[in-house]
C-alpha cells in the first residue's frame, strides 16, 4: 500500500538507531526487538493526513502487523482520525484486537486516551478498561491507564482512581509513569482529588508514581509529599 511504501522510502538508518536506543530496543528491555525507520512522529503525521480516508480496515491491519515501529504508529494514528470522525466501534474493536502490537509507551500514549478513553465516555462501558487492566500484559495497563486522560479532563475520576490503587504494588516503572501522570492530570482538573489520594497513598507510592503525580504542586506541597 502506498502508505507503508512511503515510509519505507524515508528510511534513515542513523535516526533508526537512536530511535532504537531511546526505545530501549535490547534484549530484555521492554522494547526488545522493535524494529525503527527512524522517522520523526510529525512527519508520520503528515502522512497519515495524506492516506486517512484512503486507507481500509485490512489495510489498518497489515500496518499494525508491520515489524517497524513507525508503520504501526501510523496506523494508531489514522485510526485516532478515524474514530475522531465518525466514533465507529470497529477502530475501538480493533485497537483491542492489537494491544500486543501497541507495544512501547508512545505507541499508547498517542492513542489510548483517544479511542479507549473517547470510546469509554460514550459508552460508560467499563469491561473494555477493566479487563485490559486485569490482563497482566504491561502494554495492555498502560493503556488502561493513560484511556483516563480523556476520561478526567471532563471531571470523572473514579475509574483512574481504582486503576491507581490497583497498580500501587506494580513492580514496572513505566506503570509508575503512567499512574503518576494521570494523576497529575487529575490534580490539575481537581485538586483536591489528588490531594485526597496523597493523604491516603503517599507513603506507600512508588517513588516515581509520587514524583510525577506532584509535579505541579507548590513547592511546599512537593516537599510534604516527597517527606
Amino acid at each position: 500500500m502506498d502508505a507503508v511504501k512511503e515510509l519505507l522510502n524515508l528510511k534513515n538508518e542513523e535516526q533508526a538507531k537512536h530511535l532504537m536506543q531511546f526505545f530501549k530496543t535490547g534484549k530484555g528491555q521492554y522494547g526488545e526487538g522493535d524494529k525503527f525507520l527512524g522517522i520523526r512522529v510529525p512527519v508520520t503525521r503528515s502522512i497519515v493526513k495524506k492516506y486517512c480516508d484512503k486507507t481500509t480496515t485490512a489495510q489498518l491491519q497489515e500496518m499494525l502487523d508491520s515489524p517497524y515501529h513507525e508503520i504501526r504508529l501510523c496506523a494508531l494514528l489514522i485510526m485516532v482520525s478515524l474514530y475522531e470522525k465518525n466514533n465507529d466501534v470497529n477502530i475501538v474493536n480493533l485497537y483491542i484486537k492489537n494491544v500486543k502490537n501497541i507495544n512501547n509507551w508512545d505507541l499508547v500514549d498517542l492513542s489510548a486516551h483517544k479511542i479507549i478513553g473517547k470510546h469509554y465516555l460514550k459508552t460508560h462501558d467499563r469491561a473494555i478498561i477493566e479487563n485490559l487492566a486485569k490482563s497482566g500484559h504491561l502494554w495492555s495497563e498502560r493503556i488502561a491507564v493513560v484511556s483516563q486522560w480523556s476520561v478526567v479532563k471532563t471531571g470523572e475520576f473514579e475509574l483512574l482512581l481504582e486503576l491507581c490503587e490497583n497498580f500501587l504494588t506494580h513492580k514496572h516503572d513505566l506503570m509508575h509513569k503512567a499512574t503518576g501522570w494521570m494523576l497529575r492530570e487529575a490534580g490539575k482538573k481537581d485538586e483536591k482529588v489528588l490531594l485526597n489520594f496523597l493523604d491516603k497513598y503517599s507513603k506507600v507510592m512508588p517513588r516515581t508514581m509520587l514524583r510525577y503525580s506532584i509535579e505541579k504542586l507548590t513547592p511546599q506541597q512537593r516537599k510534604f509529599y516527597m517527606s
